[in-house]
Protein backbone atom coordinates (compact mmCIF):
# COMPACT_ATOMS: atom_id res chain seq x y z
CA UNK A 1 0.00 0.00 0.00
CA UNK A 2 1.38 3.16 -1.25
CA UNK A 3 1.34 5.64 1.69
CA UNK A 4 0.61 9.41 0.73
CA UNK A 5 0.60 12.80 2.30
CA UNK A 6 -0.90 15.75 0.22
CA UNK A 7 -0.49 19.51 2.66
CA UNK A 8 -4.09 21.84 2.16
CA UNK A 9 -6.07 18.99 1.19
CA UNK A 10 -9.46 19.35 3.04
CA UNK A 11 -10.71 21.15 -0.34
CA UNK A 12 -9.33 21.92 -4.22
CA UNK A 13 -6.97 20.42 -5.73
CA UNK A 14 -5.54 18.65 -2.78
CA UNK A 15 -9.11 17.46 -2.01
CA UNK A 16 -9.49 15.99 -5.87
CA UNK A 17 -5.71 14.37 -5.61
CA UNK A 18 -6.95 12.91 -2.36
CA UNK A 19 -9.83 11.24 -4.30
CA UNK A 20 -8.25 10.04 -6.80
CA UNK A 21 -4.93 8.62 -4.95
CA UNK A 22 -7.56 7.13 -2.59
CA UNK A 23 -9.37 5.47 -5.80
CA UNK A 24 -6.21 4.20 -7.00
CA UNK A 25 -5.02 2.56 -3.40
CA UNK A 26 -2.89 4.57 -1.69
CA UNK A 27 -3.49 5.12 1.88
CA UNK A 28 -3.74 8.91 1.74
CA UNK A 29 -3.33 11.85 4.98
CA UNK A 30 -4.83 14.71 3.91
CA UNK A 31 -2.90 17.49 5.85
CA UNK A 32 -4.85 20.41 6.90
CA UNK A 33 -4.77 23.33 9.35
CA UNK A 34 -8.23 23.06 10.67
CA UNK A 35 -9.27 20.27 12.14
CA UNK A 36 -12.71 20.05 11.82
CA UNK A 37 -12.64 20.36 7.92
CA UNK A 38 -9.85 17.98 7.64
CA UNK A 39 -11.57 15.40 9.63
CA UNK A 40 -14.24 15.88 7.34
CA UNK A 41 -12.55 16.12 4.27
CA UNK A 42 -10.67 12.86 5.54
CA UNK A 43 -13.98 11.02 6.33
CA UNK A 44 -15.38 11.67 2.99
CA UNK A 45 -12.81 9.83 0.99
CA UNK A 46 -12.06 7.21 3.54
CA UNK A 47 -8.81 8.80 3.50
CA UNK A 48 -7.13 9.58 7.27
CA UNK A 49 -6.49 12.89 8.36
CA UNK A 50 -3.35 14.95 10.04
CA UNK A 51 -3.61 18.30 11.68
CA UNK A 52 -0.58 20.23 9.31
CA UNK A 53 -0.27 23.58 9.38
CA UNK A 54 2.97 24.25 6.86
CA UNK A 55 4.01 27.76 8.59
CA UNK A 56 4.37 25.93 12.13
CA UNK A 57 7.07 24.14 12.67
CA UNK A 58 5.83 22.11 15.64
CA UNK A 59 2.25 21.23 13.72
CA UNK A 60 4.71 19.77 10.86
CA UNK A 61 6.73 17.75 13.45
CA UNK A 62 3.59 16.66 14.97
CA UNK A 63 2.18 15.49 11.88
CA UNK A 64 5.14 13.66 10.46
CA UNK A 65 5.47 11.70 13.75
CA UNK A 66 2.02 10.55 13.49
CA UNK A 67 2.39 9.05 10.21
CA UNK A 68 5.58 7.88 11.62
CA UNK A 69 4.21 6.34 14.25
CA UNK A 70 1.44 5.25 11.80
CA UNK A 71 3.06 3.70 8.99
CA UNK A 72 6.64 3.64 9.33
CA UNK A 73 7.26 5.14 6.25
CA UNK A 74 6.07 7.80 3.00
CA UNK A 75 6.02 7.18 -0.12
CA UNK A 76 4.50 10.27 -2.09
CA UNK A 77 4.86 13.93 -0.14
CA UNK A 78 2.57 16.39 -2.24
CA UNK A 79 3.03 19.84 -1.16
CA UNK A 80 -0.51 21.32 -2.19
CA UNK A 81 -0.48 24.04 0.62
CA UNK A 82 -0.83 27.64 -0.77
CA UNK A 83 -2.23 31.03 -0.95
CA UNK A 84 -2.71 33.63 -3.65
CA UNK A 85 -1.33 36.51 -1.30
CA UNK A 86 -3.80 38.75 -4.54
CA UNK A 87 -4.15 41.95 -1.34
CA UNK A 88 -1.59 44.70 -0.56
CA UNK A 89 2.02 44.42 -1.54
CA UNK A 90 4.07 44.85 1.30
CA UNK A 91 6.92 43.39 3.70
CA UNK A 92 4.27 41.58 5.96
CA UNK A 93 2.04 40.03 3.21
CA UNK A 94 5.57 38.98 1.17
CA UNK A 95 6.66 37.22 4.20
CA UNK A 96 3.13 35.20 4.44
CA UNK A 97 3.35 34.50 1.08
CA UNK A 98 6.39 33.01 0.79
CA UNK A 99 6.14 31.35 4.35
CA UNK A 100 3.11 29.63 3.42
CA UNK A 101 4.24 29.36 -0.67
CA UNK A 102 7.97 28.44 -0.04
CA UNK A 103 9.12 28.02 3.21
CA UNK A 104 6.76 25.65 3.87
CA UNK A 105 8.08 23.23 1.17
CA UNK A 106 11.16 23.58 3.08
CA UNK A 107 9.45 22.34 6.46
CA UNK A 108 7.78 19.52 5.20
CA UNK A 109 10.57 18.35 3.18
CA UNK A 110 12.82 18.44 5.41
CA UNK A 111 11.13 16.78 8.03
CA UNK A 112 9.39 14.15 5.73
CA UNK A 113 12.81 13.10 4.10
CA UNK A 114 13.62 10.45 6.94
CA UNK A 115 10.48 8.68 5.67
CA UNK A 116 10.62 9.08 1.87
CA UNK A 117 14.64 7.53 2.38
CA UNK A 118 12.77 4.42 3.61
CA UNK A 119 10.29 3.83 0.51
CA UNK A 120 11.19 2.04 -1.78
CA UNK A 121 9.55 4.26 -4.43
CA UNK A 122 9.97 7.42 -3.17
CA UNK A 123 8.09 10.69 -4.48
CA UNK A 124 7.60 14.45 -3.94
CA UNK A 125 5.06 16.64 -5.91
CA UNK A 126 5.15 19.94 -5.84
CA UNK A 127 2.08 22.06 -7.31
CA UNK A 128 3.24 25.65 -8.43
CA UNK A 129 2.83 27.79 -10.77
CA UNK A 130 3.72 29.03 -14.48
CA UNK A 131 3.06 32.41 -12.71
CA UNK A 132 7.05 31.65 -11.21
CA UNK A 133 7.97 31.48 -14.70
CA UNK A 134 10.29 34.18 -16.04
CA UNK A 135 9.39 32.58 -19.70
CA UNK A 136 5.48 32.76 -19.41
CA UNK A 137 5.28 36.14 -17.23
CA UNK A 138 6.94 37.85 -20.18
CA UNK A 139 5.20 36.28 -22.95
CA UNK A 140 2.30 37.69 -24.45
CA UNK A 141 0.43 35.06 -25.61
CA UNK A 142 0.18 32.85 -22.21
CA UNK A 143 -2.68 34.40 -19.83
CA UNK A 144 0.10 34.55 -17.01
CA UNK A 145 1.34 37.85 -19.14
CA UNK A 146 -1.94 39.86 -17.96
CA UNK A 147 -2.26 38.58 -13.93
CA UNK A 148 -0.88 40.88 -11.68
CA UNK A 149 0.11 38.90 -8.73
CA UNK A 150 3.79 39.44 -7.71
CA UNK A 151 3.69 37.90 -4.35
CA UNK A 152 2.57 34.63 -5.50
CA UNK A 153 4.16 34.70 -8.41
CA UNK A 154 7.62 35.55 -6.66
CA UNK A 155 6.86 32.71 -4.13
CA UNK A 156 5.48 29.93 -6.47
CA UNK A 157 9.19 30.69 -8.48
CA UNK A 158 10.84 29.93 -5.65
CA UNK A 159 8.71 26.54 -4.81
CA UNK A 160 9.75 25.24 -8.38
CA UNK A 161 13.57 26.25 -7.53
CA UNK A 162 13.38 24.23 -4.30
CA UNK A 163 12.05 21.35 -6.03
CA UNK A 164 15.03 21.72 -8.65
CA UNK A 165 17.89 22.14 -5.75
CA UNK A 166 16.16 18.88 -3.28
CA UNK A 167 16.29 16.47 -6.64
CA UNK A 168 19.66 17.66 -7.02
CA UNK A 169 20.69 17.01 -3.37
CA UNK A 170 18.07 14.15 -3.14
CA UNK A 171 18.93 11.84 -6.11
CA UNK A 172 17.17 8.69 -4.30
CA UNK A 173 13.94 10.55 -4.13
CA UNK A 174 12.09 12.26 -7.46
CA UNK A 175 11.02 16.02 -6.97
CA UNK A 176 9.25 17.63 -9.76
CA UNK A 177 6.66 20.76 -9.59
CA UNK A 178 3.66 21.16 -11.94
CA UNK A 179 1.20 24.11 -13.31
CA UNK A 180 -2.22 22.68 -12.59
CA UNK A 181 -4.02 25.29 -15.18
CA UNK A 182 -6.67 27.70 -14.15
CA UNK A 183 -8.70 25.81 -12.12
CA UNK A 184 -11.82 26.51 -10.28
CA UNK A 185 -11.66 26.88 -6.99
CA UNK A 186 -11.59 29.20 -3.75
CA UNK A 187 -8.57 30.93 -4.54
CA UNK A 188 -9.51 31.86 -7.97
CA UNK A 189 -13.19 32.70 -7.21
CA UNK A 190 -12.87 36.02 -7.43
CA UNK A 191 -11.25 35.82 -11.16
CA UNK A 192 -14.73 33.58 -12.19
CA UNK A 193 -12.32 31.67 -14.04
CA UNK A 194 -11.27 27.83 -14.22
CA UNK A 195 -11.57 24.21 -15.12
CA UNK A 196 -12.61 21.76 -13.09
CA UNK A 197 -10.85 20.27 -10.37
CA UNK A 198 -10.84 16.58 -11.73
CA UNK A 199 -8.68 18.32 -14.74
CA UNK A 200 -6.21 19.52 -13.19
CA UNK A 201 -5.98 17.06 -9.91
CA UNK A 202 -4.77 14.45 -12.87
CA UNK A 203 -1.57 16.00 -13.24
CA UNK A 204 -0.92 15.82 -10.51
CA UNK A 205 -1.76 12.04 -9.38
CA UNK A 206 0.39 11.33 -12.87
CA UNK A 207 3.28 12.50 -11.07
CA UNK A 208 2.68 10.69 -7.90
CA UNK A 209 2.61 7.28 -9.69
CA UNK A 210 5.41 7.51 -11.47
CA UNK A 211 7.37 4.67 -11.88
CA UNK A 212 11.17 4.06 -10.18
CA UNK A 213 12.65 5.10 -13.29
CA UNK A 214 10.53 8.37 -13.52
CA UNK A 215 11.93 11.40 -13.92
CA UNK A 216 13.16 14.19 -11.22
CA UNK A 217 13.85 18.13 -10.99
CA UNK A 218 11.22 18.91 -13.86
CA UNK A 219 8.28 21.66 -13.93
CA UNK A 220 5.74 19.79 -15.70
CA UNK A 221 1.74 20.37 -16.82
CA UNK A 222 -0.29 17.78 -18.35
CA UNK A 223 1.33 18.32 -21.45
CA UNK A 224 4.99 17.97 -20.45
CA UNK A 225 7.85 19.82 -19.50
CA UNK A 226 7.61 23.69 -19.20
CA UNK A 227 9.97 26.45 -19.57
CA UNK A 228 10.34 28.81 -16.45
Amino acid sequence: MTVTLITGANKGIGFETAKQLTELGHTVYIGARDVERGEKAAAALGARFVQLDVTDDASVSDALAAVDAAEGRLDVLVHNAGILADGVVDGPAALRAFDTNAVGIVRVTEAALPLLRKSSNPTVVTVSSSMGSFWAVTNPDRPEFAMPLALYAASKSAATMLTVQYAKSQPGIKFNALEPGTTATDMTAAFGVGRPVQDSARTVVRLATLGADGPTGTFQDELGELHW
